[in-house]
């Protein structure tokens, strides 16, 4: 097998935000390790933060090859630099791929990021094949699917029994950040969707024409059985999860101990120093990602309702987010709290002081709290993110979600009282136990002859066999 997997070349092509590229250059890493030759088409931004790291850890197995150069675009609103992105770097992966479906006598496959569908064109174009990855959740593509279906005014695929309804979905697609983006479109039920959603639902466009999905979970975790089932009618389904560093779960993979692209600046040992003075089970992590953006009014419920309940607390909280916390805050509770601007999560969420996880329910972050057995406070608030927290909540049983006001806003009291819950409340034992469950599923499906393990090896098998 380790002879056969030299044969063949795959292409990694994520978009570069940190949640997607950490997720595919994991996927990456473990198809290197299966002796797989992999390139990483990326920007030129992304190679140069990751190229030391890159080399120093995985020689010639993992190259790097920059197909745009965006170091010039922090700046540039979103939807005009991901235009500018695909206008450029399309010709140039084109060139990518001719190369390497050369050089490895057509056993090539172009894996690209479920959000650049445009990928998937250009490879079939050129005569090779294309996995679209997604770092989402099988129910939440299920769901855009069908959105998408009812935006083009066709039938809306019925979903299965344990997915939320699209109402619920629909009332939180098109607000982002709290900012309204202007209407483009009205779908056949009279629902308006922004530019913005409607670039999300754009993943959607030529889904049916991919030669095969992967998604960053495990057979175990796709339950209730009917959301794998409904997924596998249509397409042609792997489960390849978790994606997370081998030393944290299976091991397996030597030197593997952390992501290995960090858009940020970490401040590691403020903050690990600090756990380490902590009892067991006794903090409360707080973080919600790097894109997300609360109202000022919404981050003083959340910095009162921390200020309010008797436990230690980490609240990770980005410098430009600081500013909108109360004055004093920081000051007020220096005896049982720390407020830091980026935590290194992985080593946050695995130690034995944390309690519990509040979470904006990103797919990322409640992939590592399931993986390391976190009980979870959801905080929801747009795109995939009220999906997430249904699965938490409703059929993984792994924590608990809060409830908005009228305003929609999550006041502090709703906060206390369901941090009190998830502590200590009737449903919490039960919680532990589930998220204990998760844990232990989660590396079995990573360890030798595993779900996730078997269907590396079979996409492997299926790209050699051309």
């Amino acid at each position: 097998m380790a002879e056969k997997n030299k044969e063949i070349h795959i292409i990694v092509f994520p978009y570069h935000g940190q949640g997607h590229m950490n997720t595919m250059l994991q996927f990456a890493k473990r198809l290197a390790w299966k002796k797989v030759k992999v390139t990483i088409a990326t920007t030129l931004s992304t190679t140069n933060k990751m190229k030391s790291k890159v080399d120093n850890s995985w020689g010639s197995s993992i190259t790097l090859d920059s197909i745009y150069d965006d170091t010039d675009e922090d700046q540039i609103r979103f939807m005009d630099r991901m235009a500018r992105f695909e206008a450029a770097a399309a010709s140039n992966l084109a060139n990518l791929l001719i190369g390497k479906k050369l050089a490895s006598d057509n056993k090539c496959l172009l894996v690209y990021d479920g959000n650049l569908p445009w990928a998937l064109d250009i490879a079939h174009e050129n005569g090779v094949r294309g996995a679209a990855f997604f770092p989402q959740s099988c129910a939440t593509v299920a769901t855009y699917y069908s959105l998408y279906m009812e935006t083009q005014g066709k039938e809306v695929f019925p979903l299965p029994e344990c997915f939320p309804s699209l109402e619920l979905i629909q009332r939180n697609v098109p607000n982002v950040g709290g900012m309204k983006f202007p209407d483009a479109v009205v779908a056949k039920n009279g629902k308006e969707y922004s530019p913005f959603v409607l670039f999300v639902l754009r993943q959607c466009t030529n889904l049916d024409k991919a030669d095969m999905l992967l998604f960053n979970q495990f057979d175990k975790l796709v339950e209730p059985g009917e959301v794998l089932e409904w997924m596998s009618k249509t397409f042609n389904v792997k489960t390849i999860g978790p994606t997370l560093p081998s030393s944290y779960l299976d091991k397996r993979i030597k030197d593997d101990v952390d992501y290995g692209f960090h858009a940020f600046n970490l401040d590691n040992n403020t903050c690990m120093d600090w756990l380490n003075t902590k009892p067991p089970r006794s903090v409360v992590f707080i973080a919600f990602g790097s894109s997300v953006h609360y109202s000022n009014e919404q981050m003083t419920e959340i910095a009162l309702a921390l200020k309010q309940q008797p436990n230690n607390f980490l609240w990770a909280v980005r410098n430009t987010e600081q500013k909108k916390l109360p004055s004093n805050f920081i000051e007020e509770t220096s005896d049982k709290g720390l407020l830091i601007s980026w935590v290194p999560q992985l080593d946050v969420l695995t130690h034995d002081s944390i309690a519990c996880f509040v979470t904006h329910c990103g797919y990322n972050s409640i992939t590592e709290a399931l993986s390391f057995g976190v009980p979870m406070l959801s905080v929801p608030q747009f795109l995939d993110q009220p999906v997430d927290a249904h699965f938490v909540e409703q059929v993984w049983g792994a924590g608990i979600t809060v409830k908005r006001n009228e305003n929609g806003l999550v006041v502090q009291d709703e906060i206390v009282r369901c941090l009190q819950e998830l502590m200590n409340g009737p449903r919490a034992e039960e919680i532990r136990e589930n998220v204990g469950r998760w844990r232990v599923l989660a590396k079995d499906a990573l360890d030798e002859g595993g779900s996730s393990d078997k269907h590396f090896d079979e996409i492997i098998e299926w790209v050699a066999s051309t």
